[in-house]
């Protein structure tokens, strides 16, 4: 598998950096969007993360579409929320766009006390989703569990002991949901990217860590961290042999995806986010894009703009009802 710092053009540059200008650019697509300069996308987490690397794989193939530089602009802070409420309030012209992130979008509604910044349904219009991919669970070596159900016998018999990271509201919420189904507690400590959480679940600082099968499988592959469980219902190609949920014994974490899209400011007009939507989608058919991103454990999945936005505001609806019942709550 290629390292995922293989994406991260020029190391940790957060901001300002463009991709796609430099490769050979092939005529311009009919009907395809024409922008009158660089196109930004907005990635709401840190350098280091599946956001990131996902955003410029696609981002790459963008610009050799558009024939202009794609503008990869890290802004992050409150799981999501920082860099989400900034990309919408720039101009609604299909110029500047947001990874539309699983866990800012439907999760942290319901989990944050104050003022997200924007509101998902007035403040965003998607494009379309990009990959569709489940969480993994993965702890410290030194962690004496292997599996899913010795972490529940060991949680049960030494309550709180246990930690968990995460970088954002969507793979806590897989965590989250484990430890209501089972009643066993586990202490959660935020990050704001998921590259700052891996550092910490190597060194030992934390005992788990929650996230994309990008951050974390070359990891697994090297023996520095244990897959414990991935939470959906089919296999991790980059990770053959890890349990899914069901395979585990708990059929009720199954189902729990996370996906990345991207979305642009509402009152962008509804001609422009149609032709965003196309070239998205040529992008993430190509078989090199669908390669790369395979690589990293990010499953291409491509949908129309109507058919992403159903998904935000079903998974909207499940994981609000949820929330609410398990009383899980962020002060922030």
């Amino acid at each position: 598998m290629h390292n995922l710092k293989k994406y991260l053009f020029a190391g940790s540059i957060a901001f300002g950096l463009a991709v796609g200008a430099a490769a050979p650019a092939p005529a311009l697509a009919e009907g395809a969007f024409k922008p009158t300069g660089p196109v930004r996308i907005v990635v709401p987490f840190p350098p280091g993360g599946g956001t990131d690397a996902m955003s410029r794989i696609v981002g790459e193939k963008l610009g050799e579409i558009w024939q202009q530089p794609v503008i990869i602009e890290n802004r992050s802070g409150a799981q999501g929320n920082v860099g989400t409420a900034y990309a919408l309030k720039t101009p609604p012209d299909g110029m500047t766009w947001v990874v539309a992130h699983q866990g800012v979008l439907t999760v942290n509604p319901f989990l944050y006390k104050k003022d997200l910044g924007f509101d998902v349904f007035k403040d965003m219009t998607p494009i379309g989703r990009a990959t569709q991919q489940p969480f993994v669970l993965v702890a410290n070596p030194k962690v004496p569990v292997s599996t899913l159900k010795e972490l529940e016998t060991m949680a049960r018999a030494q309550p709180g002991k246990f930690s968990f990271g995460s970088s954002a509201a969507g793979p806590q919420l897989a965590v989250e949901m484990f430890k209501h189904t089972t009643g066993v507690q586990l202490l959660h400590v935020a990050y704001k990217g998921a590259g700052p959480a891996v550092i910490d679940v190597l060194a030992g600082n934390i005992d788990m860590l929650v996230a994309n099968p990008a951050s974390i499988a070359q990891h697994v592959k090297s023996g520095k961290l244990k897959a414990l469980v991935a939470f959906g219902d089919q296999p991790v190609a980059v990770l053959p042999g890890v349990a899914t949920a069901p395979q585990a014994g708990y059929p009720m974490l199954g189902d729990i995806p996370e996906w990345y899209g991207f979305g642009v400011p509402a009152g962008t007009p509804a001609a422009t986010v149609q032709l965003l939507n196309k070239d998205l989608n040529t992008a993430l058919s190509n078989p090199d894009v669908v390669r790369r991103l395979s690589e990293l454990g990010l499953n291409a999945s491509p949908t129309t703009t109507a058919e992403f936005a159903s998904q935000i505001r079903r998974d909207n609806d499940r994981w609000g009802k949820l929330i609410r019942e398990a009383g899980v709550r962020i002060d922030g």
